[in-house]
C-alpha cells in the first residue's frame, strides 16, 4: 500500500477524486482507533460472557452442583466474572415497500402536486424508493421552469448528492460553458435528472427503481411544459427514444417524444462527464448544441 507521501500532487488529487466519487466522507477518526485490539477484546468479551441456555447444569436441582445457579462467580475460575456489555439499540432499518405498492404511492403522490413545489415537497417526503436510504439529499429541479427548455441528465453524482443541486461540480461547470456558448445560462432553463437520488456506487438504477422515480419525472415535465428537450447521456436517451442504442447511434437527431401527457421535440447529446473522460468528443456535442439552438431559433 502505498502512502500519502509516497504521491505525487496530481496522483493525490486522483485518488481524492476516486474517494469522493466512491461516497467516502471522512479519511481519518475524531481520535485513533486501534482496530486490531479492539477486535481482539471483543472476541474476550465474548468467550467470557456466553448465554446461560449454552451451560447445562451437571446436576438439575443441585444449587451447589451448580455453578450458574451463581452469575457472579465463573464455573472455572470462582472469581468474579466481567459485567456483561449492555448492548446498544440497534438503529431503525429503513422500511421497504414492495414494487407495485410503492410505483402507486409515487404516482398518486406526484400526480396530487399541483405545482413544482408542491412536487418537490412531495418527492422529498416520499420514501417508498430504496435509493433516497443511501443518498444524502434528493436533487430536484432547478432553473426557471417558465424557460420552455428542459435539460434532463441520469441521475445524481456525489457533487450533486453533497449540494443538493443538480449538475453540480466539474459536469456542472462543463454543462455551463455549453449552455454559454449557445446563449443560454443554467438559470435560464430548467435542469433535472431522472432519477433524483445518487444510486450507490454510481451504479445503473434498477428496472423497479427506475418505474418507482419515473412518476416524478413525469409530473416535472407535465407541469413545467416544456416545448424543447435537451438530453444528456445514454440513459435519458434510452428513457426518452426507447431501445437500447448508445448515445454515439442517436446523438444529434430531433424526435418527438411522448412525456406527461405532452409531446416535446427532444434532441440527445453526449454527457459532459463523457466530454471530460473523452474531450476529443467536443466537436460532436457542439454540433448538437448548434442544432438545438437552430431549433430554438425556429420555434
Amino acid at each position: 500500500m502505498n502512502a500519502a507521501n509516497d504521491l505525487d500532487a496530481q496522483e493525490l488529487a486522483a485518488l481524492l477524486h476516486f474517494y469522493a466519487d466512491a461516497g467516502v466522507e471522512w479519511l481519518v477518526e475524531e481520535e485513533p482507533i486501534d482496530r486490531f485490539a479492539q477486535f481482539t477484546a471483543q472476541r474476550a468479551a465474548q468467550a467470557e460472557v456466553r448465554p446461560a441456555v449454552e451451560r447445562q447444569p451437571s446436576q438439575p436441582g443441585s444449587q451447589a452442583a451448580n455453578p450458574l445457579s451463581n452469575p457472579a462467580v465463573t464455573p472455572t475460575t470462582g472469581r468474579s466474572a466481567p459485567a456483561a456489555r449492555t448492548a446498544a439499540p440497534a438503529p431503525s432499518a429503513p422500511v421497504f415497500v414492495p414494487d407495485g405498492e410503492a410505483v402507486a404511492a409515487a404516482r398518486f403522490a406526484a400526480d396530487s402536486a399541483r405545482s413544482l413545489l408542491e412536487l418537490r415537497t412531495a418527492l422529498e417526503a416520499f420514501n417508498g424508493c430504496n435509493l433516497k436510504n443511501g443518498a444524502r439529499s434528493t436533487v430536484f429541479a432547478s432553473g426557471d421552469p417558465a424557460a420552455g427548455i428542459i435539460v434532463v441528465g441520469p441521475m445524481p453524482n456525489a457533487d450533486d448528492d453533497r449540494d443538493g443541486i443538480p449538475f453540480s461540480g466539474r459536469q456542472g461547470q462543463l454543462l455551463d460553458r455549453m449552455l454559454g456558448a449557445i446563449g443560454l445560462s443554467r438559470d435560464a432553463v430548467l435542469l433535472t435528472n431522472i432519477i433524483p437520488w445518487r444510486p450507490p456506487g454510481n451504479r445503473m438504477p434498477s428496472p423497479a427503481e427506475l418505474d418507482i422515480c419515473r412518476p416524478f419525472l413525469e409530473r416535472q415535465i407535465a407541469l413545467a411544459e416544456p416545448k424543447l428537450m435537451l438530453l444528456l447521456g445514454n440513459f435519458p436517451a434510452r428513457f426518452f427514444f426507447g431501445g437500447t442504442a448508445t448515445i454515439h447511434s442517436v446523438r444529434g437527431q430531433w424526435r418527438d417524444t411522448s412525456c406527461g401527457g405532452l409531446n416535446i421535440p427532444a434532441i440527445a447529446t453526449l454527457h459532459p462527464q463523457e466530454l471530460l473522460a473523452a474531450p476529443g468528443n467536443k466537436a460532436l456535442a457542439w454540433q448538437d448544441l448548434l442544432a438545438f439552438r437552430n431549433k430554438l431559433l425556429a420555434s
